[in-house]
């Protein structure tokens, strides 16, 4: 009675969002959780949304470490803790996450931090019984005893170590004895582990499902016991040196839990120890020989017994059109192939391929230099079905071969063109390929409005647009991609040298847009970027380098609009101090980069770099180095910022066409 007496009451105060039970507010919020700005605007609907809300978020990835105890207040029941965009995290903020959060927090990624030590870690492992992941990849200073703290989470399944270059076995041992329950471990750059460690990770760890190696110094010594894991799925055991032909032929039995096997940059092992390896992995669907052993019909006959296998990346690679045919002969199952940067690809050998794998989904074929139009025809009349095609850099194919893209390949999601011969007839039939998201058409100088005109009207799912150094490219074909693709998130226009403002207007209508990169746009103006800060408020990443006519009236719309920027390059533009130092609004700004601004005095610099408290990188002219004070470099580095400096000269721009010649020369 007093139930429905209160409804009565909060529905003739015309608040009926009360009427609402909490679960129904948290499935409605589940439909919004991707985007923050919506999670913030329905928290300010009411006192009631308010609480909710924070109830609700259960991810958290703070900008700043000096707002983690309001921000752990504001929401009590994080499970999972981002800290990847705060590199000065310590031992204090590590105390104050593991008393607030407690039972609640069950990962957390700290890989991009490094000023926590043991203790933190140990107040972490200690209070937050639950916690089942941690990302510990980049923390180079940690040593053993940090090792032994993390070794007290004794529910962790998932730790990431990478570029851990001063944990030993010691500290690995403690982990394997400490933390039986582990799934994961990613070991990859830490030189100071070796075989020892690796075979306490196996021997205690009975649970592993993945584990990665890379470029340690490890022999055959570990291998057995690796092998043994019966869990085993995922091994990376790229840039292993140590593996070789001989050590691998020792192996009795391979692993037959194993899904998926690693062995890029693995220069002494061949298609013998490869045999060794996946013996008995009947079960293995991913197989990586990234910039290994040659792909020889040797080699392809290795794999004849992996009926299971669906995907094969062999980028790098020297291969012959032998092994390409054996490896179409063999796995007959593929959705997913790289031949990235594979030398010796021919028409022969990749048209063989592709003929007897109809069922690909992925195929990545970029700098494969010696195919041609015949290639293109095999796999658009097999591989119908295909999402994703690399192709960067093919540039014997002919402008006729894409028109056949578009005809047959029309579930395509993913497609690279970059440095092709494309023309505006090939750009017309792609359209067809109405599932499009991402498109990348740089250096493509055939092609212009028309056929991007094209593309805006069709593909309306487009979410990704490079269109660096196509010259043909100007304002009609900009505004048709605007207003036929609402969804745009990231678009590269960098040396359309026609650009102006009027396709900077057009563009800020769409406003998911986040990545915006115009460098080299010499008639884009102030007014422009203006539109850009007022439409797209979600903008992350802004490049405006050799923007001649963009200056400080552009920065101030940034500064109020732009509240979510992280990253900036106004290089070669004509920002001064007043423009830099207004940028020090934005308190989610952390990379800047700022050479040859002719209007930039040490002393703006200095107050700029000071005003902006996240920064966590700034690249400056080696110039400014001796003019500016030892200790404001010192301050800054200890609140985590890393300068890089650069003493290049200013550089004219080249005709777009010569820049190409000059990129095949590179190239060849």
């Amino acid at each position: 009675m007093k139930r429905q007496k209160t409804l009565e009451t909060n529905a003739n105060n015309g608040n009926l969002f009360d009427l609402l039970s909490e679960e129904i507010v948290f499935t409605i919020l589940d439909f919004i959780d991707t985007n923050p700005l919506d999670r913030k605007s329905f928290s300010l609907v009411c006192k009631s949304f308010y609480i909710i809300e924070s109830k609700h978020r259960k991810n958290l990835t703070p900008l700043r470490q000096e707002h983690l105890p309001r921000i752990l207040n504001r929401y009590p029941h994080v499970n999972h803790l981002d800290l990847s965009l705060c590199p000065r995290i310590n031992d204090n903020s590590l105390n104050v996450i593991s008393n607030t959060c407690k039972d609640s927090l069950n990962s957390i990624d700290l890989s991009k931090s490094r000023f926590f030590s043991y203790n933190g870690l140990m107040s972490l492992a200690l209070n937050c019984k639950n916690l089942v992941s941690i990302d510990l990849s980049n923390a180079t200073e940690l040593r053993d005893s940090a090792a032994a703290a993390v070794a007290e989470a004794k529910n962790l399944e998932r730790l990431w170590l990478g570029r851990c270059k001063l944990i030993t076995d010691m500290g690995i041992g403690c982990i394997a004895v400490g933390c039986k329950k582990l799934r994961l471990i990613s070991l990859k750059w830490c030189i100071s582990v070796s075989d020892l460690g690796v075979g306490l990770i196996a021997v205690k760890c009975k649970e592993i499902r993945s584990l990665d190696l890379s470029y340690l110094p490890i022999t055959n010594k570990c291998l057995p016991s690796i092998l043994k894991l019966q869990h085993l799925e995922d091994i990376v055991l790229e840039g292993c040196f140590g593996i070789d032909d001989d050590s691998l032929a020792a192996l009795k039995h391979g692993c037959q839990s194993m899904k998926a096997l690693d062995i890029s940059s693995c220069q002494h092992i061949s298609h013998v120890g490869l045999s060794s390896l996946i013996s008995g992995a009947g079960s293995l669907q991913q197989l990586t020989l990234a910039y290994a052993c040659p792909v020889t019909l040797a080699l392809a006959n290795s794999l004849n017994r992996l009926s299971m296998l669906q995907s094969v990346k062999l980028d790098g690679c020297a291969v012959t059109s032998a092994g390409l045919t054996a490896i179409g002969n063999w796995c007959i199952s593929l959705s997913e192939l790289s031949l990235s940067k594979c030398l010796g690809v021919t028409d022969e050998g990749l048209s063989s391929l592709v003929t007897k794998n109809k069922d690909l989904k992925k195929l990545d074929i970029t700098c494969c230099r010696k195919i041609t139009g015949v290639s293109i025809a095999y796999i658009t009349n097999s591989c119908t079905n295909l999402t994703s095609l690399r192709m960067e850099s093919c540039t014997l194919v002919p402008s006729e071969a894409f028109v056949l893209i578009g005809q047959r390949c029309q579930f395509l999601e993913e497609l690279d063109l970059t440095d092709n011969e494309i023309d505006d007839e090939g750009l017309k039939s792609i359209s067809r390929c109405s599932n499009l998201s991402s498109l990348k058409l740089g250096i493509c100088l055939n092609i212009s409005d028309e056929g991007l005109s094209h593309v805006g009207m069709k593909c309306t799912k487009l979410t990704e647009l490079d269109l660096y150094r196509s010259a043909g490219i100007s304002d009609m074909g900009i505004i048709a991609i605007s207003r036929g693709c609402p969804g745009l998130e990231m678009i590269n226009m960098s040396y359309c040298i026609d650009i102006t403002d009027r396709s900077l207007l057009s563009l800020s209508k769409c406003s998911r847009l986040n990545t915006f990169e115009s460098r080299g746009c010499p008639l884009i103006t102030s007014l422009g970027l203006a539109a850009i800060a007022v439409g797209c408020r979600q903008l992350i990443k802004l490049d405006i380098k050799k923007c001649h006519n963009i200056g400080d009236a552009a920065m101030l719309p940034l500064a109020h609009f732009s509240q979510n920027l992280r990253q900036i390059t106004v290089s070669y533009s004509s920002v001064t101090d007043l423009g830099l130092l207004a940028l020090a609004s934005i308190s989610c700004l952390q990379s800047m980069t700022v050479l040859h601004l002719k209007g930039l005095t040490p002393s703006g610099l200095a107050a700029a770099v000071l005003a902006c408290g996240g920064l966590t990188k700034v690249k400056l002219h080696l110039y400014f180095k001796s003019l500016l004070p030892q200790p404001l470099f010192e301050h800054l580095e200890a609140r985590g910022c890393v300068f890089e400096w650069r003493d290049k000269e200013f550089q004219a721009e080249l005709d777009p066409k010569c820049y190409k010649f000059q990129w095949e020369d590179i190239a060849q």
